[in-house]
């Protein structure tokens, strides 16, 4: 039985995502919602209730989830074939994905907080799933970084308590001094569950996961669950100047664009992709376009899973070796694991008529009508050109190359996990298409000039050229040389914000706190009036023996003084 058990899960995950997104279609053609409460106890008059909210939106999500949980978990099957707790695996990972289905359902603080709650537990159980040091490490990181939003969540909660109801959604549309509040901390929240600055460092760390894991996280459940829960708040900032935080949300895509481009681990490279979409969905919805997000949310969860699936087989079969400059030349050997590879890749570029073309193309074009300022457009379209420049660096260095491939390698593409990246494959092509028609009944009429309409694919062609002449590069050149590390530092270790985060925070406390536990332990009149002969003596005693090591020059200066003296 334990055996098929990762399959037969993954039929029924299937299974029930096609009913979900049934009933979500269903929903969006009668433009209807069911909002359904759940009496679990009643005493006297408290009863507990558990309310779930069923739109077109929560469904769509839903269903997009466990679409990719189900190959996920087929893709599992041969990927931790041969460990020893695999079942353990298997059943946390089912602990994940209903997390995720808590917090989508809830329009109710208190219940998303249970499965906010468990998204971070769980991924940490998950990130330390191969227990070493280094994992230990990326654990710790990730969920304390994650705790801050839960604090900011149970800050919202006693804050609602003078509303009457934990039901947010009956509230969006008030304006006072509590509903600033707690818009700020919703912002935290997601801020820090989605990665943004200053809560970015976390992401990459985050990689120390199975690569399965890592598929699941960064698709469509961890780290979108921040951009899906201020999607659901859209009404509560939509007259809020939100310039600071397009601002930040637009750096983070920047700065990991950058960091893509200097970074050579296979996933870490993707992970920050997944920064660089987080970031472009976050700028989108803080510029008032909350569905436009959503859309780009349910694309990108799509081509990221395949890149990851593909990325894990490539991983796994370099000996684990994720390092791309060992890497080179599988392309004929594995040929159609590549393809995948390059069709993700593709839509990840938004390469015209792939499906992430559909929401980014689209985004980008809504952002020439926003008031904002040359700064950001002009940020916004390099962040499309970084996106295309770092992934044909990638493509290079892990398909073409082939002056680093190891050898004595043993090449196989497993039958389960080609059926996994097959069904994502055709959505990584399809989905932006349907999805585009699906929830925009009316399409928008984009009137543009002609320079401003094919910008998008300008940046992109350059940022494919760009990557070509990266790739030349050598590591005799100055831009890794020593005259130049500081910045290719800077920029390549993510503005420096994973040191940020981490020593820089806890050294002076620790340090503090070791000072104060000695002055603790030994009493203030121990340490300031028993121990002050003891440091008199050492004073004097360090005094004299300076003077004896050095006695000549003592005696000579002495001379002079005195003999300056009796002239005078």
């Amino acid at each position: 039985m334990k055996k098929y058990l990762y399959l037969l899960i993954g039929w029924v995950l299937v299974l029930l995502s096609l009913a979900l997104f049934m009933l979500g279609l269903n929903l969006i053609i009668n433009d209807y919602s069911i909002l359904l409460d759940w009496e679990i106890i009643s005493i006297n008059s408290v009863s507990i209730v558990m309310t779930l909210l069923f739109d077109w939106m929560s469904l769509t999500f839903m269903s997009c989830v466990l679409l990719i949980s189900s190959m996920v978990i087929f893709y599992s099957h041969s990927y931790m074939y041969y460990d020893m707790n695999k079942v353990r695996f298997l059943f946390m990972v089912l602990l994940f994905i209903l997390s995720m289905m808590l917090m989508i359902l809830s329009p109710n603080l208190i219940s998303i907080l249970l499965g906010w709650d468990g998204l971070g537990l769980v991924s940490y159980v998950l990130v330390i799933y191969f227990q070493n040091s280094k994992s230990h490490n990326a654990g710790m990181l990730t969920i304390l970084t994650n705790r801050i939003g839960d604090v900011a969540i149970l800050l919202g909660i006693g804050l609602m308590l003078n509303f009457g109801s934990w039901h947010y959604i009956y509230y969006v549309q008030m304006w006072d001094n509590s509903m600033h509040m707690l818009f700020l901390l919703v912002v935290l929240a997601s801020f820090t569950k989605s990665a943004q600055i200053p809560f970015s460092s976390w992401l990459p760390a985050a990689m120390a996961a199975p690569t399965p894991v890592s598929a699941l996280v960064h698709s469509s459940t961890l780290v979108t669950a921040g951009v899906y829960l201020l999607i659901r708040f859209s009404n509560v900032f939509s007259n809020y100047d939100c310039s600071l935080l397009v601002l930040l949300s637009m750096m983070t895509m920047f700065m990991a664009g950058l960091g893509a481009s200097y970074e050579s681990d296979l996933k870490s490279i993707i992970a920050l992709s997944t920064l660089s979409q987080l970031g472009l969905m976050m700028s989108i919805l803080f510029m008032g376009l909350p569905i436009l997000a959503f859309f780009h949310l349910l694309t990108h969860a799509f081509f990221k899973a395949l890149l990851f699936l593909c990325a894990g087989l490539i991983i796994h079969l370099m000996s684990d070796s994720q390092d791309i400059r060992c890497m080179g030349g599988i392309i004929k050997y594995i040929p159609y694991t590549c393809a995948c590879f390059c069709i993700s890749n593709l839509s990840l570029c938004g390469l015209p008529f792939m499906s992430g073309f559909y929401s980014k193309d689209l985004s980008l074009e809504l952002v020439s009508f926003t008031y904002y300022n040359l700064f950001v457009y002009l940020i916004f379209y390099m962040s499309v050109g970084l996106t295309s420049m770092y992934t044909i660096r990638m493509l290079y260095y892990t398909l073409y190359g082939c002056n680093n491939m190891y050898v004595c390698q043993g090449y196989f593409e497993d039958s389960v996990m080609v059926y996994s990246m097959t069904l994502l494959s055709l959505l990584s092509v399809f989905a932006g298409s349907s999805l585009g028609w699906l929830m925009f009944p009316f399409p928008d009429i984009i009137c543009l000039d002609f320079l401003t309409k094919i910008s998008t694919l300008i940046f992109i062609m350059l940022g494919f050229f760009l990557g070509g002449e990266l790739v030349m590069i050598n590591y005799t050149n100055p831009m890794y040389m020593m005259n130049m590390y500081w910045l290719s530092n800077f920029l390549g270790d993510m503005w420096f914000m994973p040191r940020l985060s981490t020593y820089t925070i806890y050294d002076k406390c620790l340090m503090l706190s070791v000072n104060y536990s000695g002055s603790m332990e030994m009493g203030w009149s121990e340490y300031t009036i028993s121990n002050m002969l003891y440091k008199y003596m050492m004073y004097m005693s360090s005094m004299i023996t300076m003077y004896q090591n050095n006695n000549i020059k003592y005696f000579m200066l002495t001379f002079l003084v005195l003999f300056i003296i009796f002239l005078i």
